[in-house]
């Protein structure tokens, strides 16, 4: 597996043994430095994802006396809550080198069972949808399979899908074309908020896992023998989260609703993605399995010769990507509280690209959830901000694509920044 941090001919740090034999990696300093270095050398992470999403907010509240209100805010999480858990569907297989494009389709067949069952067969809605999570299972085993067993390229097998199962929701819908979906339970995920006061109670207890997390990875280090960071780092973490958390909660606890109906509060949906993007990311950085993901993706071949078992690790990968892509379904069906056969066709290619612009490299190996989340971000923003100025939808799938195309030139530069070889 190759580097992302370039080494210097100088010979060793004299101050390497101090600073192992104190158990800390340097000071603030030190770690800024390293930090900038790894950046030199390639690995940029989110950064330009970043950049571009505050180029983008002070462009877009310049632009717009709407963008940066109440209201606006809360429908941009809203509208970017699919896309979100779409773009950390994929990461799980990107971090491979491999792709889903039948991600989103995968999804829309999944609430097309769902829905029939609920509405024709009356079924509880809970079995209905424990059904319809079901076929997401399914539908990533066999890719899985296909892919990690026989052998098939997972562009083609996912291409494949893509095409097949447009036509297996319009079968499973029927002729109505459209059903309601009339549970007020997943209604309200993306349109319900929580009270003034869980908003703060959700900052909170964010606070205290990032907290706990935070001291129990430390804790482990020490342990192992292995040097922590400064401690220094954790509290000015905390202290970013508190500030920036805090300004959001207090923006989104305002009226946003006029004076005859009152609406307030941190949108409900945000909650719901903060623990599944807390637990993919614990996955991911803490388990057997994460770092097996990221070895495959690194050096598959090495990977197997370690004695990874790389078909099992793909086969679940899948699994994962599929399951999380019912869940993106979900949050868009909630949305807008109907279902019809074209639910999941036009969003796999944007979670794709939320993922690359965020810094998941398509080469494999290196990404995390938090930086397709961001890229979801960006990617909203765009939308939603050329929306409030009201320019042509193609405007918008044009901006779209250059971003996509700059955020796979910066990658593909990244990688050879960083030792990869150009092909």
């Amino acid at each position: 597996m190759t580097s992302s941090v370039t080494r210097t001919e100088a010979g060793p740090d004299p101050m390497a043994g101090d600073m192992i034999g104190s158990g800390v990696e340097g000071g603030v300093g030190d770690q800024v430095r390293a930090w900038w270095q790894r950046v030199r050398g390639g690995d940029m992470g989110a950064l330009p994802a970043l950049g571009g999403l505050v180029v983008l907010t002070i462009l877009f509240a310049t632009l717009s006396p709407y963008f940066l209100t109440e209201r606006n805010f809360a429908n941009l999480l809203n509208q970017a809550a699919p896309l979100v858990m779409l773009g950390m569907a994929l990461v799980f297989v990107l971090l491979l080198g491999e792709i889903d494009l039948s991600a989103g389709v995968t999804g829309g067949v999944a609430m097309a069972v769902f829905v029939v069952l609920a509405t024709q067969f009356q079924l509880p809605w809970t079995l209905a949808l424990l059904i319809g999570f079901g076929v997401g299972f399914a539908t990533g085993a066999l890719i899985g399979f296909f892919v990690a067993r026989v052998g098939i390229p997972s562009f083609v097998v996912t291409l494949g899908l893509f095409l097949g199962y447009q036509g297996l929701a319009l079968l499973i819908i029927g002729d109505g074309g459209l059903y309601r979906v009339q549970v007020p339970e997943l209604i309200a995920l993306q349109n319900g908020n929580l009270p003034v006061w869980g908003g703060w109670v959700m900052l909170a207890v964010i606070l205290a896992v990032s907290a706990a997390t935070s001291f129990w990875d430390r804790m482990r280090r020490t342990q192992a023998g292995v040097p922590n960071r400064p401690l220094s780092l954790v509290w000015i973490k905390l202290g970013v989260i508190a500030v920036i958390g805090g300004a959001f909660v207090y923006m989104l606890n305002q009226n946003r609703g006029g004076a005859l109906h009152a609406v307030q509060g941190v949108p409900l949906i945000v909650p719901v993605v903060l623990v599944i993007l807390w637990i993919g990311t614990f996955v991911l950085d803490r388990t057997k399995f994460g770092r097996y993901i990221y070895a495959i993706g690194g050096n598959a071949e090495a990977a197997r010769r370690s004695g990874v078992k790389v078909r099992w690790v793909k086969w679940w990968a899948f699994v994962i990507c599929s399951m999380l892509a019912v869940v993106s379904a979900l949050f868009s069906v909630a949305r807008v509280g109907t279902v019809d056969a074209t639910v999941g066709r036009d969003i796999v290619l944007s979670g794709v690209a939320a993922a690359v612009v965020g810094g998941v490299s398509l080469f494999g190996g290196r990404g995390r959830l938090m930086h397709a989340a961001i890229g979801a971000l960006v990617i909203a923003v765009i939308t939603n901000g050329l929306g409030l100025l009201s320019l042509p939808a193609g405007i918008n799938l044009l901006v779209t694509g250059g971003v996509l195309i700059l955020a796979a030139t910066v990658d593909a530069l990244s990688r050879l920044r960083s030792g990869g070889a150009r092909i």
